[in-house]
């Protein structure tokens, strides 16, 4: 078929449903592995649009399959589809309805394009081969790419290559932002709790003081990075919480600290929890105290893979213009259980700049709201993706 010159404005009107899809969901955020509402919802507009849905990977878990020709070739593409724990305050009409809980993250926009993508595919079905959208819960905090993948998700639906975009509202509007490689970093979580002896606070010498102690650790701790790691290799331990006490004239029993730690490199991430280990417990012994430490591993580091990362930059490049697109000159210390299926699958992971100024409130803020203005960009290029790694 004849493809329009301009492929956004060509699907102009199918972008007030994907805007009425993103705000519907957007008023219905649900917590990761508790996307049940939101579940149905993707599933059955998928199964109005003549796609073959498998649900229950990871429980919420969405798979929509829609085949054409007899081309052997199959694509994954990805949506994340759960929200955070934040009171919303954004003011918005279609603002959450569920206290407590908002899409903070612009997953509501993830998925209202790839559902707006998938509704234009069908009607065209201008590809060859195996299309599977996947629509995955408990991007945030759980892990679900991985429970998807333990559910059979590739052994079920192969895929040659698998897609994802995040929305980011820090860069320019419309700007494609990717890079072979490391894009991503692994996140690690450690809990480290500080054993005192609680006392008066006037007869500090009667008791064990974990604040002092626990002090002590977080100083400490900065050394890590800068004197235990190499100075080329991207690391980070940063103390996000510290709890003890509740009044001034009481020495608590206890200290808790929170950590998060981000690495690339599998030895230093190694390194990493050594030295916490060590600095925690050395640290706390100079006191005379004794520490418990629950240092928890999580997401890997998200990888791209070099062919289909110069895909991507070639699609975006066509599709944009080359003044549209960047490449990361170093990784994001964020993290995305994306990273779990780049182990599995080729594939490569992106950023879709959707600044509106200079001051947008940033992801996981309470303000945030996904640029409705994105969506006819995102929802065309994922048609544009797969009709072009699919192509007749």
């Amino acid at each position: 078929m004849t493809k329009s010159l301009d492929p956004v404005a060509a699907l102009a009107n199918h972008m007030p449903d994907v805007m009425a899809i993103r705000h519907h969901l957007h008023r219905n955020p649900e917590i990761g592995l508790s996307e049940f509402k939101t579940s149905d919802f993707i599933a059955s507009r998928l199964v109005d649009m003549g796609y073959e849905v498998t649900r229950g990977l990871a429980g919420t878990g969405v798979v929509a399959t829609l085949c054409n020709g007899s081309s052997q070739r199959s694509l994954g593409i990805r949506a994340d589809i759960d929200a955070l724990p934040i009171h919303e305050e954004t003011g918005a009409d279609y603002a959450s309805e569920n206290p407590g809980v908002m899409h903070a993250c612009g997953h509501d926009g993830h998925t209202a394009m790839l559902l707006g993508a998938a509704k234009i595919i069908a009607e065209r079905r201008n590809f060859d081969g195996t299309l599977h959208l996947i629509f995955q819960p408990a991007e945030e905090n759980f892990g679900g790419a991985l429970l998807m993948i333990d559910d059979g998700l590739f052994t079920r639906f192969p895929c040659d290559a698998v897609f994802a975009l995040h929305n980011e509202p820090n860069l320019p509007f419309g700007h494609f932002v990717l890079r072979d490689g490391p894009i991503m970093a692994a996140v690690d979580e450690c809990k480290i709790t500080v054993n005192g002896y609680g006392g008066h606070g006037a007869e500090p010498q009667s008791a064990l003081d974990p604040i002092v102690a626990g002090a002590s650790i977080v100083m400490a701790l900065q050394t890590i990075v800068s004197r235990n790691i190499h100075p080329l290799t991207p690391a980070v331990v940063t103390v996000g919480a510290f709890h003890a006490g509740v009044a001034s004239n009481v020495i608590p029993q206890t200290a808790e600290m929170l950590l998060t730690i981000r690495s690339f490199d599998p030895d230093a991430r190694d390194e990493l929890e050594k030295r916490i280990r060590l600095i925690a417990e050395g640290q706390a012994a100079s006191y005379g105290m004794q520490v418990t430490l629950d240092y928890q591993r999580g997401y890997n580091p998200t990888v791209n893979h070099k062919a289909e990362t110069d895909y991507i930059i070639d699609l975006a490049t066509r599709f944009s213009g080359a003044g549209k697109i960047s490449q990361m000159p170093r990784p994001n210390m964020w993290a995305e259980d994306f990273a779990y299926m780049l182990e599995e699958r080729p594939g490569a992971y992106f950023f879709l700049g959707t600044q509106r100024t200079e001051n947008d409130p940033p992801l996981h803020h309470p303000k945030f709201d996904f640029n409705d203005d994105i969506l006819p960009i995102g929802t065309a290029f994922w048609v544009e993706l797969a009709e072009d790694y699919l192509k007749v």
